[in-house]
C-alpha cells in the first residue's frame, strides 16, 4: 500500500525537470513585475473606460508575450535540461511543448472568470473607468494565491503518488459539472465571504474614485471597489482548485507551470473586456472546457496507474504534443461551432418577423432597450448567471 502513496522516482522522468539557478526565477519575477507596472503606470495612468478596439490591441499583445516565452523555455530547456539520473539533457522541445500546453489550459480555463467579472462587477454598478485597477489588484492577487497552489500541488504530487488520482477525480467531476450544469447563479448576495466582509469592515456605499477605503465622517471605511476585489480573489481561490491541477498533468515542472500560468493570467483584464458580455456568442464553451478539464483528469489517473499498477502499460504517458493537439482541437471545435451557432440564430432571427415581436423591440446594434443595463451587460440591479466551477 505505501507504494501506491509514496511518489515513484521514475514518475518525474516523463516530465520535464530542469535546472533552474536563483537568478533565473529572479528575472522571471522581475519581467513580470515590469509588465505590471508599466501597464498600471503607463498604458493605464488615467483612469477611462476601455473600449472594444483597445481591449483587442492589448489582448493581442498579452497573448504575444505569453506565446513568445516559450522561446525563452526552449533557450532554458536545451542547456538547464535534466534526466533521471541527473545528467544534463536537451529538453528545449519538450520544454516549449509543456508550457504552451499549461499556457493554453489556462488560458482557456480563465474565460470562466472573465464573464464571472461581469456579473460581479454588474452587482456593485462598478462604473466603467474604475474596473481596470480593481482588476489589477485582482490579478496581483491570483499571482500570489497561484503561486502558492502550485507550490503546494507540487509538494503533495512529490511526496504521495497518490495525489494523481484525487486531482484527477477532481477534474472529472468538475468537467461534468461544467458541461452539463454550465450556467449557474451567481449571486453575490449568497456569498458567505461577503457578508463576513460586511459585518467586520466598516464599509460605505459610495465610491470614491478608483480608491479601495475612503474617509467618512473622520473614520476609513472601505468603498465597494474593495468589496468587489474581495469578490473577485474568492472567485480566483474556486477556479484554481481544478485550474492549477490541470496544468500539473501535462508539467510537474515549478518554474514551466508557474510562468504558464502567470503570462496566461497577465492578460485576463484586457480579454475581459474584449470578451465582456459575449458569453452567448461562446454558448458551447462548457462542453469544451468540460471536455479539456476530462481529458488532463483521465491523463492524471493513467499516470498514475501506470506508474504504479502497470496499466493500461508499464510506465504509460500520453506525450506533449498528443496533449496539446487534443487542446487546440477542442478549442478550436468549441470556438468554430459557437460562432457557427450564434451566426445561424442571428440569420434566423433576420428572416423572422420583424414587427409584433417582443424580441424585436431592439436598438439599431442589436442591443434589447433595457434600464440600468452596464457595460458588463447585465442589470445593475439584479445578479445574472454566469459559468462557474462550484
Amino acid at each position: 500500500m505505501n507504494a501506491y502513496l509514496l511518489a515513484a522516482s521514475e514518475g518525474s522522468a516523463k516530465f520535464v525537470d530542469l535546472e533552474i539557478h536563483p537568478w533565473e526565477w529572479g528575472a522571471l519575477l522581475a519581467f513580470i513585475a515590469f509588465l505590471l507596472v508599466f501597464d498600471l503606470l503607463v498604458v493605464h495612468r488615467k483612469p477611462h473606460a476601455i473600449g472594444l478596439k483597445e481591449a483587442a490591441i492589448e489582448s493581442a499583445i498579452w497573448i504575444s508575450i505569453g506565446v513568445a516565452f516559450t522561446a525563452v523555455i526552449y533557450l532554458i530547456g536545451r542547456t538547464s535540461g535534466v534526466d533521471a539520473d541527473g545528467n544534463t539533457v536537451n529538453a528545449g522541445a519538450s520544454a516549449a511543448g509543456e508550457y504552451i500546453s499549461g499556457f493554453l489550459i489556462e488560458k482557456s480555463l480563465s474565460i470562466d472568470n472573465v464573464f464571472v467579472w461581469a456579473v460581479i462587477f454588474s452587482y456593485f454598478a462598478v462604473p466603467d473607468k474604475y474596473q481596470f485597477r480593481t482588476l489589477f489588484w485582482g490579478i496581483f492577487g491570483a499571482l500570489v494565491l497561484r503561486a502558492v497552489f502550485i507550490f503546494a500541488g507540487l509538494s503533495l504530487i512529490e511526496a504521495f503518488a497518490f495525489t494523481l488520482v484525487i486531482f484527477g477525480l477532481v477534474l472529472l467531476y468538475t468537467a461534468q459539472k461544467i458541461a452539463f450544469h454550465g450556467e449557474t447563479e451567481v449571486n453575490p448576495d449568497k456569498s458567505l465571504v461577503l457578508r463576513a466582509f460586511r459585518r467586520v469592515i466598516p464599509s460605505t456605499e459610495s465610491y470614491d474614485g478608483q480608491h479601495l477605503f475612503t474617509k467618512e465622517n473622520g473614520k476609513r471605511v472601505a468603498t465597494p471597489l474593495f468589496a468587489v476585489l474581495v469578490m473577485v480573489e474568492t472567485t480566483d481561490v474556486v477556479f484554481a482548485v481544478d485550474s492549477v491541477p490541470a496544468i500539473l498533468a501535462v508539467s510537474q515542472e515549478s518554474f514551466i507551470v508557474f510562468s504558464s500560468n502567470a503570462f496566461a493570467i497577465l492578460g485576463l483584464r484586457a480579454l475581459y473586456f474584449l470578451l465582456n458580455g459575449a458569453q452567448d456568442k461562446l454558448r458551447y464553451l462548457n462542453y469544451g472546457l468540460g471536455a479539456i478539464l476530462a481529458f488532463v483528469g483521465v491523463k492524471m489517473i493513467l499516470t498514475f496507474t501506470g506508474e504504479q499498477l502497470d496499466f493500461p502499460t508499464e510506465d504509460f504517458h500520453i506525450p506533449t504534443t498528443v496533449s496539446l493537439g487534443v487542446i487546440l482541437f477542442v478549442l478550436v471545435v468549441t470556438i468554430v461551432t459557437s460562432l457557427r451557432a450564434d451566426r445561424r440564430d442571428r440569420a434566423g432571427r433576420s428572416n423572422g418577423p420583424s414587427s409584433g415581436d417582443p424580441e424585436s423591440d431592439s436598438t439599431a446594434d442589436g442591443e434589447p432597450h433595457e434600464e440600468g443595463r452596464t457595460s458588463s451587460g447585465v442589470g445593475a440591479d439584479q445578479a445574472g448567471s454566469a459559468r462557474t466551477r462550484e
